[in-house]
């Protein structure tokens, strides 16, 4: 597998990949999970800490960080299902934790939603544990 930044050539491709991989991202209820804007936003914002995982020419998964010198976040690890369970979604949190550590942020955080008892099971096996404080959100 290689890894490697997202490039404006890549959006047509992650929407595809996004919308069978998080449900969510179809739901006319959830405007703000627009992946076309968020994918442009990241972009945008010019970090280069968003990346995809390709087997072959096909791209596989993806998974994007943000560290604004406090905490690093993971979003949008999404690994296509004809590709799981075959160490890219570990392969591609690894390379997210090391472009963050190498940033010198000191922990992660990352979201999932209450009911996605799969996301929950991938995320404790490589590490990662539920916290004791509660996500708070406000839509602008």
């Amino acid at each position: 597998m290689k890894i490697r930044t997202v490039t404006p050539d890549d959006i047509d491709a992650i929407i595809d990949l996004w919308t069978r991989v998080f449900p969510e991202y179809s739901d006319p209820l959830k405007p703000q999970r627009d992946p076309r804007g968020s994918i442009e936003r990241k972009l945008a914002f010019g970090d280069g800490l968003f990346w995809l995982g390709l087997q072959g020419n096909d791209l596989a998964g993806t998974v994007m960080a943000g560290y604004d010198g406090h905490r690093g976040w993971i979003y949008s690890l999404g690994v296509d299902p004809a590709h799981r369970r075959s160490g890219l979604g570990q392969t591609l949190v690894a390379h997210a934790e090391a472009q963050l550590g190498a940033l010198g942020c000191p922990k992660i955080n990352l979201q999932v939603l209450d009911d996605n008892s799969g996301a929950l099971t991938f995320w404790q096996s490589v590490g990662y544990a539920p916290d004791a404080v509660l996500s708070l959100g406000k839509r602008l």
